[in-house]
């Protein structure tokens, strides 16, 4: 079987807010019947992005997520509504706009955060994967179709096809300790969820300090190396993907012709060392 699912690159999100401005375009005033009733202009974003800046000036980066109702298998909104929230065959979950009604917990259900309380029409509400778009033989989502970077890529898969894509793209889900099981996949997620620790190796020649090109930059953790790298033209170097919170780690830099110089970094959040001068 089939199932809809959604796979975006949070690599290629610039957060133009496309996705955000068409979902409301498409349901803001409009009623759906057996869909969705009219999203309110103000105070919902059934389609959000969210932000987070890693490390300090001037190494900094920044990676957006967009996210959305995730449709999962095993969804804790449609346990909670006794059938006034419906996972379809297709794998995508509707709120019955008839049956939610004054179904406050419903809104509450989500550990993501994603299904809306419409409080003009006592109603939760979330994005239904413009599921009357689908039923007409839409292959895309309206956010899909407004995206400049193709971000975003709605698919039709089974759970073999599904389980390649996985393995192959990497990708990944959010809050997975949930055991949801969300319909929606992230693509280079680690820029969001992970931390780097970075800095510029410097030397001094002839008085002048010069940033070093090609230096060698160890990563260690109780004693074992994790990595290695050597700097770039502007003597930087950075390791990624490390897990936050994750303690100390011995960050050892040799540049030739100079003793070797190691610095403790603490991780919590990204860092950035700084100027490490050999």
């Amino acid at each position: 079987m089939k199932k809809w699912t959604m796979v975006i690159d949070v690599a290629e999100c610039t957060n133009c807010q496309n996705c955000t401005l068409a979902t409301m375009d498409e349901y803001v005033d409009n009623d759906f019947h057996g869909y969705s009733a009219p999203m309110p202009k103000h105070g919902h974003r059934w389609v959000d992005i969210l932000q987070k800046e890693r490390g300090q000036a001037p190494m900094i980066d920044i990676a957006f997520v967009p996210v959305m109702c995730n449709h999962c298998d095993n969804a804790p909104c449609v346990a909670k509504g006794g059938g006034a929230v419906v996972k379809r065959s297709d794998g995508i979950v509707i709120i019955d706009p008839d049956k939610a009604q004054g179904r406050k917990d419903i809104a509450g259900s989500c550990p993501y955060g994603n299904i809306w309380w419409n409080e003009e029409l006592k109603l939760p509400q979330s994005w239904t994967f413009d599921a009357h778009l689908i039923d007409q033989g839409w292959t895309q989502t309206r956010g899909q179709l407004s995206c400049p970077t193709g971000a975003m890529s709605a698919v039709s898969v089974d759970d073999d096809e599904l389980a390649k894509l996985v393995e192959e793209q990497g990708l990944e889900v959010l809050k997975p300790e949930l055991g949801t099981k969300p319909r929606v996949y992230y693509r280079n997620l680690w820029r969001y969820t992970r931390c780097f620790i970075g800095g510029t190796v410097s030397t001094e020649i002839d008085g002048v300090v010069e940033c070093v090109e090609g230096a060698r930059v160890r990563l260690a953790k109780d004693g074992v190396w994790l990595n290695d790298a050597r700097t770039d033209a502007y003597g930087d170097f950075k390791f990624d993907r490390l897990a936050p919170d994750s303690g100390t780690y011995a960050v050892e830099v040799e540049v030739e012709g100079k003793p070797a110089k190691t610095v403790e970094a603490k991780l919590g959040e990204s860092i950035n060392l700084g100027e490490i001068r050999v």
